[in-house]
């Protein structure tokens, strides 16, 4: 097969990537004039340091190919095929958002800091979209990300809420993308796609990402303090949450390669957990039963709203509507499960050490 030739019945990919559910990634906005009052003064040297790695730019050589990768999308069973496109075009979304929010924040901010950095945080997300962009058109089914661009919702977040959502968006995918990549290391048999071997350098430019992140909220101690810890503690359970409930959804994609989802979600959170305790004053107990309960009575309420939908009606309505209180009385449950105290470090940065 070339790289042209479409797949028999081939998925919508394009829908996939304009779908707008609470499990969908987002395209956001910010307060532009906000960013250039931005003073990264507090972590000057730790900044410039950041700053001068980004810019001998460590994977410039890394997203490219001498040819489209030869497997095939209809040798795997169909629904192995379905979840790894889904995860392919949730991923591309996820990447594309990042670029085009830093490409728009580098454009319109005049604080010299803040352009410096998102110029390199919007030419790594442009890599790493594109690159996914160009597995998906080894199949002919290729995302129109200008089309994209013009057509997906936009969700205006403060400053402050882009810092602690993209934070975590950075960190949470380099653990996800390394414990992917680990689980290959000991399983070679098992990487059914030859993108998977992208995945250490790739997740290290995620790190980087988050590092930049963590030193902008330590830069202003205010952040992490007072009602802003209300905050942090929403966003870290409304990532999580969101993360535990779409990867159930891609049963036959984790059982290829060997994960178990709820396993690898809670790999996944100790590790997020260990990193962000360079700048959250609070971590989540995920090893608590009651924790994991609730979480997993969150997913069996999704599928079921899922379910309902499907199945259309009046009654549907009023199921849904039920459903979507549970859904919210759950999260509230998990929310007042106290939290982790925890004492901020002297330096701020991180090696990614995974």
């Amino acid at each position: 097969m070339n790289a042209m030739t479409p797949v028999s019945a081939a998925p919508d990919t394009m829908g996939l990537a304009l779908r707008d559910t609470v499990l969908s990634p987002r395209f956001y906005t910010t307060d532009f004039e906000a960013l250039d009052r931005v003073d990264v003064g507090p972590v000057r040297q730790e900044w410039d340091a950041l700053l001068a790695e980004m810019a001998s730019d460590p994977n410039k050589n890394h997203f490219r190919r001498s040819e489209p990768f030869d497997n095939k999308l209809e040798s795997l069973p169909e629904d192995l095929r379905k979840e790894f496109v889904d995860f392919l075009v949730s991923s591309l979304t996820s990447e594309f958002s990042g670029c085009v929010l830093y490409a728009e924040i580098a454009k319109r901010a005049k604080n010299p800091d803040v352009v410096a950095l998102f110029k390199f945080l919007a030419r790594d997300e442009s890599r790493h979209s594109g690159f996914l962009n160009e597995t998906l058109k080894d199949y002919g089914i290729g995302v129109d990300l200008g089309f994209l661009t013009k057509t997906k919702k936009y969700t205006f977040f403060k400053p402050k809420f882009i810092f602690y959502a993209v934070y975590l968006s950075e960190k949470i995918g380099y653990a996800r993308y390394i414990a992917i990549y680990r689980q290959l290391e000991r399983h070679p048999e098992l990487r059914f796609h030859p993108l998977f071997s992208w995945f250490k350098n790739w997740c290290n430019d995620e790190f980087r990402h988050g590092e930049a992140f963590a030193l902008l909220m330590r830069s202003d101690p205010s952040l992490l303090r007072g009602a802003n810890r209300l905050w942090i503690r929403f966003f870290l359970l409304s990532v999580y949450a969101t993360m535990y409930v779409r990867d159930h959804t891609r049963p036959a994609f984790h059982a290829a390669l060997g994960l178990d989802p709820t396993e690898y979600d809670y790999q996944v959170f100790r590790i997020c957990s260990e990193i962000t305790r360079q700048v959250f004053p609070l971590t989540l107990d995920t090893d608590d039963a009651k924790f994991r309960a609730l979480m997993e009575r969150m997913r069996v309420l999704s599928d079921a709203m899922t379910a309902a939908k499907q199945r259309g009606g009046f009654f549907s309505v009023l199921t849904r509507a039920r459903l979507l209180a549970g859904l919210g009385t759950t999260f509230l449950r998990l929310y007042l499960i106290p939290a982790q105290a925890n004492a901020l470090p002297r330096t701020v940065r991180l090696a990614p050490a995974w």
